[in-house]
């Protein structure tokens, strides 16, 4: 149902007040979910008229027959009904006694049609689950009647009796191909007893025909100055850089508040096609400038309808997500959900289903739009706010667990990384993209001085922070924005004036990098570097295990869980010594790395 109001949100969006309704079919159980609750508050909030809900109130889940309270009764799971939940959103609400008598459901559609008062409606239909079919509430649920058993047919009886048909029995030995066969001939017996009931045919075709002409009357047209999404895919360029996007060197900037920015750039060129929600964060994420071109506060669709931004129903990343899914997957926006990385790790579901839904779209010839999960102050630069917040966790929730190109991270560790990372994922409209950004502010890093290689070679994943001068001793892989700094600011220049002569690679974006040949991938970095490489990282050891293909780089490789504990609560610098991950630890680590490495040759 979050998804849905998505949908019923950019739908409203993009028709205005002649928009398409959206009707959303769900049992009592899944309202049960916190994302249900925080997807209602958004839809109300937003006004949007065009969310109707069918709630099918029967009082039975998998365990339970009494879901919810129901008069004098108590509810196993919850102490409301669906009309009180409903209402206590602001949703309009119709109740239907008897949501097996037609009658009834008619009456109650064309009240809900006539509702002018802007908010979404909900329509609850007391039923029986398997009103019927002989095994009814709990026992319904899962399998049913056996397959070709008594029940099976005793469920058929009525079809039968209406239209004067028999369906065939099952017959013979039950493979695949006769149970097939069955199947078939039963469906074919439903099509020849409609085809045989030439009344109930064509009414049912003049129904459509006159939904049809209903449909052409309405003459929905999407608003004039909405642009077009797909613009995002295509019209942009990682090396065609905006002035905006061009930093002055030794300037402090923060890779929160640029990734928000570029995302508002993109958005003022599209006219309005992304949509942002941030849980109870838009100052503190960054996330607050993706709307600052369009009109300030909350998108309302009748007194704010231009507005960019979303009440996302205060700290509710989850059906913050399944609404943002459902924005992107209508076609004509990108919506883009922002937290901590901590807490966006809730989105992972919503996420999951985008790109299971986006796989399915495009085999059918349709063209879902990307969902962005914004992830604000990634990692150990949180510091202050406790192992909780400062979680390392975040990225290994994504990475690995979506098919090759369906999910993008990225992890920039510059500013001038984040206009040519965003830009070149977008252009692989890939069913998710998720940058991590830190809190702190930074000074602008010259990576002339340094000897790194220019930010548009972040577009390839990988990019040489230091290369070796002669014959590499070692190389070493890093990844993320809080250590990677301590990597430039502390490890590089110790590197430099003592040794030893290693690379040290940072990690932009694994995805990119493995989106490419491998060819390509070899080109950049050679497998004989990896064979021998040791890790640096925000993140877990997890998200490093592609680059690191030894024990002994393994042994070495620094990460935030290293010493077997979670973190404590203090400053970012402090956190950082707690973990090992300070200055002075990473170059004793990389020295014993490469004496390690040294001890193995000679060995060998």
């Amino acid at each position: 149902d979050g998804s849905a109001v998505g949908l019923a949100l950019a739908a409203a969006d993009a028709y205005g007040e002649n928009c398409p309704a959206v009707h959303i079919v769900e049992g009592e159980g899944g309202l049960t979910a916190g994302r249900a609750s925080e997807a209602a508050a958004m839809a109300a909030t937003a006004q949007l008229k065009n969310a109707v809900f069918h709630l099918d109130w029967n009082e039975a889940s998998i365990e339970s027959e009494r879901v919810t309270a129901d008069g004098e009764h108590p509810g196993d799971y919850v102490q409301w009904n669906p009309m009180e939940f409903f209402y206590i959103h602001d949703f309009n609400v119709i109740r239907v006694p008897d949501g097996h008598d037609f009658k009834q459901i008619h009456i109650a559609h064309r009240l809900a049609a006539e509702l002018d008062n802007h908010q979404p409606t909900a329509i609850v239909y007391r039923t029986v689950k398997g009103w019927h079919y002989g095994i009814e509430g709990k026992a319904s649920h899962g399998a049913g009647h056996k397959f070709a058993s008594d029940g099976f047919y005793r469920s058929l009886a009525e079809f039968e009796k209406t239209f004067g048909v028999t369906f065939p029995r099952f017959e013979g030995e039950k493979n695949a191909e006769n149970i097939e066969k069955f199947y078939w001939e039963s469906l074919l017996t439903v099509r020849r007893a409609l085809e045989a009931d030439r009344t109930a045919a064509a009414y049912a075709a003049n129904c459509l025909k006159a939904s049809a002409g209903k449909l052409e009357e309405k003459k929905r047209a999407v608003r004039a100055d909405l642009g077009d999404c797909k613009a995002l895919y295509t019209k942009f360029f990682e090396g065609e850089v905006p002035a905006e996007f061009v930093f002055e060197k030794g300037k402090s900037y923060t890779t929160r508040s640029v990734l928000g920015a570029v995302l508002a750039y993109l958005n003022k060129e599209t006219k309005g096609t992304v949509l942002a929600a941030s849980a109870d964060l838009y100052g503190s994420t960054g996330a607050g400038g993706i709307a600052k071109d369009f009109p300030s506060g909350n998108f309302n669709a009748v007194s704010n309808p231009l507005s960019r931004r979303l009440s996302a129903g205060g700290i509710c990343e989850d059906g913050m997500a399944a609404v943002c899914t459902g924005i992107s997957a209508f076609g004509r926006h990108i919506g883009v959900s922002a937290s901590y990385g901590a807490f966006l790790a809730f989105e992972h579901v919503a996420a999951r289903l985008h790109a299971i839904g986006v796989q399915c779209a495009r085999e059918a010839g349709l063209d879902p739009n990307t969902f962005i999960m914004f992830n604000g102050h990634a990692s150990l630069p949180t510091g202050e706010d406790g192992p909780t917040h400062a979680d390392p966790q975040s990225l290994q929730l994504l990475q690995d667990n979506f098919p090759k190109g369906a999910c993008i991270t990225a992890t920039p560790l510059e500013v001038d990384e984040i206009w040519p990372l965003t830009v070149r994922a977008l252009s692989l409209k890939p069913a998710v993209f998720a940058p991590f950004v830190v809190r702190p502010s930074y000074a602008f890093m010259d990576r002339e001085a340094l000897g790194a290689d220019p930010a548009i070679k972040a577009v390839n994943g990988v990019y040489y922070l230091r290369r070796a001068k002669g014959r590499a001793e070692g190389t070493v892989i890093v990844q993320g924005a809080g250590v990677g700094r301590i990597v430039v600011e502390e490890l590089l220049p110790a590197l430099n004036e003592k040794g030893p002569d290693v690379n040290v690679v940072y990690v932009a974006s694994r995805e990119l990098f493995e989106l490419m040949t491998q060819a390509e991938q070899d080109a950049i970095l050679p497998p004989e570097l990896l064979r021998t490489a040791m890790g640096i990282t925000d993140f877990t050891l997890p998200t490093l295990d592609c680059w690191i293909h030894s024990r002994a780089g393994r042994r070495h490789t620094l990460f935030p869980h290293k010493n077997g504990e979670f973190l404590g609560s203090a400053s970012a610098q402090k956190v950082y010594a707690e973990a090992g991950l300070d200055g002075d630890s990473l170059y004793a680590a990389v020295c014993a790395y490469v004496q390690d490495l040294k001890r193995a040759a000679n060995w060998l």
